[in-house]
């Protein structure tokens, strides 16, 4: 299956609204296919850059769309020139095919004004950059404005704080489309953070122990990332990082502060917890992640929350 994204183009637009987006979807492999469209062929960046080679205005989108609008460096001004215009009106032309959940809205930073000014917020939870809140309110007085969060999702229109976080919002939809695998590695390749929700900010344990230059402890890494779920002993991870068990149990002591069994826990938590964001049963849920069964996955639930308890003591003693 490809998703096909379609980039609304206007002057002014922030460049890195568009190509962090856009750069996260492509490293996503063939899950994609990018599409730019707007009023004019070229525009003008906020990094003072032209973007070109622009296609009109297409009359309708194709089901399973993602139409992405991203912000403009000044919206009091580009969001009320002819071109936005043009386009809010062909945004409230689209209305009928995201009610009906054909196609689905990304607005990243202010882009979420220009889907205000369209009349497509009515009723619906969102957010976009604290410096824009009280306009988005205004604009759209009908919409459950929500302030700090990084991103949010209510009926198919999905809505970031601004700038950066539409890299995260990209990841959670690769994540929701095809799965906790790919987002973790485009994570990976663009060394982000993956977060598992609009308003969880803890870093994945897919890059939380990276921090280090020891060849034989991220060939351990790459193997166990790549396939978490696999029933991994000891001596087979040993194997692949061309050391010995007894070695790579010191390494990973020494170099992360966690033992082998520990990060590879972490990793399958991360891998049952995004497979219960999709719907999955409990024991569904903890078998494609590589626990025996949902009693396994309970119990390093309740040892990771004891983990972190004890972090958060360990600072109030500080």
């Amino acid at each position: 299956m490809t998703t096909d994204v379609w980039f609304v183009m206007l002057p002014g637009v922030l460049s890195l609204d568009m190509t962090g987006p856009a750069e996260t979807f492509v490293l996503a492999g063939d899950a994609f296919r990018l599409h730019y469209i707007g009023p004019d062929t070229q525009v003008p960046t906020s990094i003072g850059m032209t973007m070109g080679n622009i296609q009109p205005l297409p009359e309708t989108l194709p089901a399973g769309s993602l139409l992405v609008l991203p912000g403009v460096c000044d919206s009091n001004h580009y969001f009320s020139t002819p071109q936005a215009e043009q386009v809010r009106r062909w945004l409230t032309r689209q209305q009928p095919l995201l009610h009906a959940g054909k196609i689905n809205l990304m607005c990243v930073c202010s882009g979420s004004l220009l889907a205000a000014k369209a009349g497509l917020l009515h009723g619906v939870q969102c957010t976009t950059h604290h410096d824009v809140i009280a306009r988005l309110k205004a604009a759209a007085p009908g919409a459950m404005v929500k302030e700090n969060r990084i991103f949010i999702e209510d009926k198919g229109i999905w809505t970031s704080a601004g700038i950066t976080s539409g890299i995260d919002l990209a990841l959670h939809l690769i994540n929701r489309l095809y799965g906790p695998e790919r987002a973790m590695a485009v994570a990976r390749e663009m060394v982000v953070w993956f977060r598992r929700s609009g308003d969880d900010p803890q870093l994945s344990p897919w890059l939380r122990y990276r921090n280090h230059l020891h060849p034989a402890i991220h060939r351990a890494q790459d193997a166990l990332t790549a396939a978490p779920q696999h029933a991994w002993a000891l001596v087979d991870i040993a194997a692949r990082a061309h050391v010995t068990p007894r070695h790579l149990t010191r390494l990973f002591k020494q170099h992360l502060g966690v033992s082998v069994r520990d990060y590879l826990e972490q990793l399958r938590l991360v891998l049952a917890e995004q497979r219960l964001l999709q719907g999955s049963g409990v024991e569904q849920a903890a078998q494609a992640a590589g626990f025996t069964s949902a009693r396994q996955l309970h119990r390093a639930r309740q040892r990771a929350l004891a983990d972190q308890t004890t972090g958060i003591d360990s600072l109030h003693q500080h």
